[in-house]
């Protein structure tokens, strides 16, 4: 006689019948798996944390799955989510799989083809919620959704995610201690058109209230946290909810740093705020400044010129604050004079140690729901879809271009898994961009920057994306 099937009821409330997915949030202990974890936990679920950064995609926990969200916040997630899709639903071709975050609904057509039953994203945690209600109800809708509605968050469930040691650290003056991660705010204001946000959030941004970011904060510390990246796509976008946090965070631990993320124009607008975000322990800002080409610029629609990031490096700098830019110094529109002029600056505003070497190979990324793409002009200088890589195709115009970085790329690589000091890489880029352009080799050789020179204080985990 054949066994009666275990209710769908009792299937998803067990525990581990829901599993909850990372597969890499840049180094962090991922709030990404906190979060929903605490919104399952509180409707009464016992979902089962794994974080593929670290762990091996466990093949007991994947056939106990009854429902498998898959976090994917950023396109390195989603292109290491995809495999671990494809292998769940090998392993386990009756568990309903789900993906979550900004990049699942920009490259929705691509995983609902055969990869995922769903896709979510923006303030999503509420409808994973209610997914698992409407499977224990035997309801099928869903598919493809986007929510924007305002959250009542709980606090992060971070018990059952890997000790935070194990994690990415500050490093500063020769030290190094565990860095904790949390996120103020959600969404952003801003609509640059390169960005994952705009497209699923539509310029709105969602503060977490101050009680549940502090209590958080409070826990991190606990378990060994020296210092605490704010995650916000930018900090400032509400800049009085994010002065009174530092405030709080410093009266409570004023021996903890923390960095957050901020846009070149509000660095200048809010220049006033910098000497107390000093005095109250930032160590650094990570600012977008993406290129130092107007043209570029001006096609990414980012609110900044290049006039304007001096500017905002001084402001930085004379609050006692380390600059931390990143780039996108390869897109159709960038020309070899621009790289050079990008390394020229570089050096000239002393920031080669504050910046990581692979922020000088990043090209363009146009994924399908990319804002780039509502732009005629801008369309016509990509290619066809590439659907297995989720990006579009483009070839920028002066092949020299696409040679160095395709060789860059693959400099930093060996330079990383050699340990290079990041100075002495820097300057082989340099070497490899004179080349391309056609430079005469400097008649004063190479010389090795200093290993005891002081460097810019930064996470150990350098990638952005």
């Amino acid at each position: 006689m054949p066994e009666s099937p275990v209710p769908v009821v009792a299937a998803l409330r067990a525990p581990g019948a829901i599993l909850v997915v990372s597969c890499y949030e840049l180094g962090h202990q991922p709030l990404g798996l906190g979060w929903p974890m605490a919104f399952l936990e509180r409707a009464g679920y016992a979902p089962r944390a794994l974080d593929l950064a670290l762990e091996p995609l466990d093949d007991v926990a994947v056939r106990r799955a009854r429902l498998a969200a898959i976090m994917a916040p950023m396109h390195t997630a989603l292109r290491l989510g995809v495999p671990a899709a494809q292998r769940l639903r090998r392993l386990n071709p009756s568990c309903r799989i789900v993906f979550c975050g900004l990049y699942a609904l920009l490259c929705a057509e691509f995983l609902l083809d055969g990869v995922a039953d769903d896709v979510m994203g923006g303030e999503f945690e509420g409808e994973l919620v209610a997914l698992a209600q409407r499977l224990e109800a035997g309801a099928e809708r869903g598919r493809r959704i986007a929510t924007l509605e305002r959250l009542a968050f709980p606090l992060p469930s971070r018990e059952s995610l890997p000790p935070l040691a194990r994690y990415v650290r500050l490093a500063r003056e020769g030290r190094s201690v565990p860095a904790g991660y949390v996120e103020a705010s959600r969404g952003c204001l801003h609509t640059c058109l390169h960005c994952p946000i705009p497209p699923v959030y539509n310029g709105r941004f969602f503060a977490v209230p101050r009680a549940v970011v502090l209590e958080d904060v409070r826990r991190l510390v606990a378990a060994g946290a020296g210092h605490i990246t704010f995650g916000d796509p930018d900090f400032l976008n509400g800049p009085g909810h994010a002065l009174k946090l530092v405030r709080d965070l410093h009266a409570e631990f004023p021996g903890v740093s923390y960095d957050f993320t901020s846009k070149i124009e509000h660095v200048l607008r809010h220049r006033e705020l910098f000497p107390e975000f000093g005095a109250t322990g930032c160590a650094f800002v990570v600012s977008a400044v993406e290129a130092l080409s107007d043209v570029v610029l001006a096609n990414l629609e980012k609110g900044h010129t290049k006039a304007d990031v001096p500017g905002a490096i001084d402001v930085l700098r004379r609050a006692g604050i380390a600059p931390r830019p990143t780039f996108v110094p390869f897109t159709p529109w960038s020309t070899l004079d621009d790289y050079i002029e990008l390394l020229d600056f570089l050096e000239a505003q002393d920031l080669v140690d504050h910046v990581d070497p692979v922020q000088l190979t990043i090209r363009l990324l146009v994924p399908p729901g990319s804002l780039l793409l509502t732009r005629p002009a801008l369309r016509l200088a990509l290619g066809r879809l590439d659907a297995p890589g989720l990006s579009y195709r483009w070839t920028h115009p002066d092949p020299r271009m696409d040679e160095l970085q395709r060789d860059a790329s693959a400099l930093v690589a060996d330079a990383a898994r050699a340990e290079e000091d990041p100075g002495v890489t820097f300057y082989r880029i340099r070497e490899l961009a004179d080349r391309r352009a056609g430079r005469p080799t400097p008649l004063a050789p190479f010389r090795r920057p200093p290993p005891e020179r002081p460097v810019a204080p930064r996470l150990t985990e350098p990638w952005f994306c």
